[in-house]
């Protein structure tokens, strides 16, 4: 009986004293929680991470916006101009809206470091942001600041498509998507309306500025495969390495019919 006690009472030792784990990686489990999202990432604190910086750029004369035309509840959505924005290049070539992501990597931050809030606005009759990212399962706050009636129409593959009025009284709902996917919005009261949610599985994206700059931070250092996602142009991937508290740079180039 003694005995018994006594491998009892080892095992717990041994338990409480770790022992039995792995060498030390460089990376310490987060308490808050460690998977998220139907896959199988693995959030872990990352001890020296590096950062990827980048530029998108446009490859050849940069294209004229095409200007919408505002068909109903002009009071409230006529007041500024509306354009395309599905290739938005700046006049240094830059391009916005381009999600860039690592695409794949089992393990690494957690989801906190992701912005704070991620939500949508339906303002002056347009998705601003034009691309919002959202980790899986996380809630999406959609705002209706125009005090008409908006509908949030989604369009997506793997998710379950939403299809949901949002009077203008109504001025915050939330929505969440389980899988990774970019899923295009549109408004079926207003048709010019479009945008996309970027469903992230990992905290490892980005959606360039007005300027087609991104940073990607607390990568642990590795070799990974990166891609460039542009809604008129498709995707394009590059391979990258990153060094312990190191930055690398990771610019892409579209073309025109790319």
């Amino acid at each position: 009986m003694n005995r018994a006690f006594s491998l009892i009472a080892l095992a717990f030792a041994l338990v409480a004293c770790g022992g039995g784990e792995k060498a030390d990686t460089g990376k310490k489990a987060t308490t808050d929680t460690a998977m998220m999202s139907s896959g199988s990432y693995e959030a872990m604190e990352v001890m020296d991470g590096g950062t990827i910086t980048g530029v998108v750029t446009f490859d050849g004369a940069v294209p004229a916006l095409k200007k919408l035309e505002i068909t109903k509840d002009v009071n409230v959505c006529g007041k500024t101009a509306h354009y395309d924005e599905s290739l938005v290049v700046s006049q240094t070539n830059g391009m916005a809206n381009v999600v860039v992501k690592i695409t794949s990597i089992a393990e690494g931050k957690g989801f906190e470091t992701m912005s704070a809030s991620s939500e949508v606005d339906q303002k002056g009759c347009a998705f601003i942001p034009h691309i919002s990212l959202v980790p899986a399962g996380a809630k999406l706050t959609i705002l209706n600041s125009d005090g008409v009636l908006h509908n949030i129409h989604t369009y997506s593959e793997i998710n379950k498509s939403v299809n949901v009025a949002q009077p203008g009284f109504k001025k915050k709902m939330t929505q969440t998507f389980a899988e990774a996917e970019m899923i295009r919005v549109a408004c079926d009261v207003h048709n010019w309306m479009g945008g996309y949610i970027a469903v992230a599985d990992h905290p490892y994206y980005a959606v360039t500025d007005a300027n087609g700059n991104f940073e990607i931070g607390g990568v642990p250092a590795g070799t990974y495969t990166l891609e460039y996602w542009q809604e008129s142009l498709g995707t394009k991937t590059a391979e990258v390495t990153v060094a312990a508290g190191a930055s690398v740079e990771a610019n892409a180039m579209f073309a025109a019919g790319s």
